[in-house]
């Protein structure tokens, strides 16, 4: 048990910062997210282009496919280059993609810039989940975590709200204008406020200015950075993504991209499909893309007051559960139910799927040491992305079909199950 004292004098603001900087940067993540599963019923019926919804679903994709290279690849480079600049060079290059997409003249460019804006988008989530777990007290990390993921589906709920308002009076390509907005807003404070790992500096021997940034943040030190991390010479670590597949990790690092895989195919399969689903099931446009700001609602407050939860009686029980309420929640909405009740319904399965890869994301970052937890998650999250490329393939596929609407949820249901299972069997560890 560490017996080093915090400095209390640090002032809080500082404390603070950096999960406001990794708040906000999360909130154009999930208006990304959300953005491309409003505008996707105006895409359909955007004549000049002749989208399919086989093709709407590729595209869907593509975005998701940049990401699981910029994700795994951050999880390479941030050894090397550092949290601090990855975070910076994503937020740059995400931000001129979306604003290029704009002014995409074809479906085919357009793809194509969703694939770029992907390669930026990847290194966000593992990056902002790392640097916020870190800059938390160690009791209250789990929260931190949720209170800043939560950002992502603040950014669904503006994403929806705006298209529910914008899109019958514009050209839905400027819904995408708006995501370049860090460009001119996030970037310039984040240059000038957010600091580096100090985990990080740790593994790179920077030990006093390791020391000096965890006093200056009201940091514990040793809670972040062990004896093992600082070692040298023959006795000095393994690199990060190596250590990962020790006999130690390997179990918990292959079952967290299982749940991850599981939890992303959810979160963009439901985010990219469920309006056109419910128009399926004969809802107007409004009241479709009203069931998506609701989903992103109730992940808000879900995974917020699963967390608090969680850092009680455990996370993984709390994930576990999540999936299971995932389970429940999506079949039901596959039954004919009055609007009131499905809105309901819907708040309780974005708890399951949006809430629940908070949750996964916070698990993940607790469950290994602070050294290699970005490693840890760019790892996880990138193999989890092919469930997220996955999720909007299948979605588009399906609703080509003439199966019925219901098969979409029936499918989503089944992996919610998969997800449970995963994480109940992620090993206990009693000694990190």
């Amino acid at each position: 048990m560490s017996t080093e004292l915090r400095n209390e004098a640090a002032p809080r603001w500082k404390g603070h910062a950096v999960l406001i900087l990794c708040f906000v940067a999360i909130v154009f993540d999930g208006y990304d997210l959300v953005v491309y599963g409003s505008t996707v019923p105006t895409i359909l019926k955007f004549q000049d282009w002749g989208v399919t919804p086989g093709q709407a679903g590729l595209i869907g994709s593509l975005a998701l496919v940049g990401m699981l290279i910029g994700t795994l690849s951050v999880g390479i480079l941030t050894d090397k280059l550092g949290r601090r600049r990855i975070m910076l060079a994503c937020i740059a290059w995400f931000s001129t993609c979306m604003l290029l997409t704009a002014f995409a003249p074809s479906a085919e460019v357009f793809g194509f810039l969703r694939f770029l804006t992907g390669l930026g988008l990847g290194g966000i989530v593992p990056t902002c989940i790392a640097l916020t777990v870190e800059y938390a007290r160690k009791e209250r990390r789990q929260i931190a975590n949720a209170v800043m993921f939560s950002g992502y589906s603040v950014g669904g709920v503006g994403a929806s709200l705006l298209a529910i308002n914008l899109l019958q009076h514009i050209d839905f390509r400027w819904m995408y204008a708006i995501g370049a907005l860090p460009l001119v807003t996030l970037l310039p404070i984040a240059w000038k406020l957010l600091p580096e790992s100090v985990a990080y500096l740790a593994r790179k021997q920077r030990i006093e200015e390791a020391k000096a940034t965890a006093d200056r943040y009201g940091l514990v030190y040793s809670d972040i950075v062990t004896a093992e991390d600082v070692k040298t010479g023959a006795e000095a670590p393994k690199s990060a993504m190596k250590t990962l597949f020790t006999r130690k990790w390997v179990r918990s690092t292959i079952l967290f991209a299982l749940a991850n895989f599981c939890g992303l195919l959810l979160v963009y399969g439901l985010n990219t499909w469920l309006p056109q689903i419910m128009r399926q099931a004969g809802f107007q446009l409004g009241d479709a893309l009203t069931f998506l700001l609701v989903l992103n609602a109730g992940a808000i407050v879900g995974s917020i007051s699963a967390s608090v939860l969680a850092d009680k009686i455990g996370i993984r029980k709390v994930v576990t559960a999540s999936f299971l309420l995932a389970f429940v929640a999506i079949l039901m909405l596959s039954l004919q139910l009055p609007l009131a009740m499905l809105l309901v319904i819907v708040a309780f399965a974005g708890l399951g799927s949006v809430g629940t890869q908070i949750l996964v994301g916070g698990y993940c970052a607790t469950h290994y040491p602070q050294s290699l937890s970005a490693t840890a998650l760019s790892w996880s999250l990138g193999i989890g992305r092919i469930g997220a490329i996955c999720g909007p393939l299948i979605g588009g596929l399906i609703a080509g079909m003439a199966f019925g609407w219901q098969l979409n949820f029936y499918m989503f249901a089944a992996f919610a199950v998969i997800g449970a299972i995963v994480v109940f069997s992620v090993p206990k560890l009693t000694d990190k």
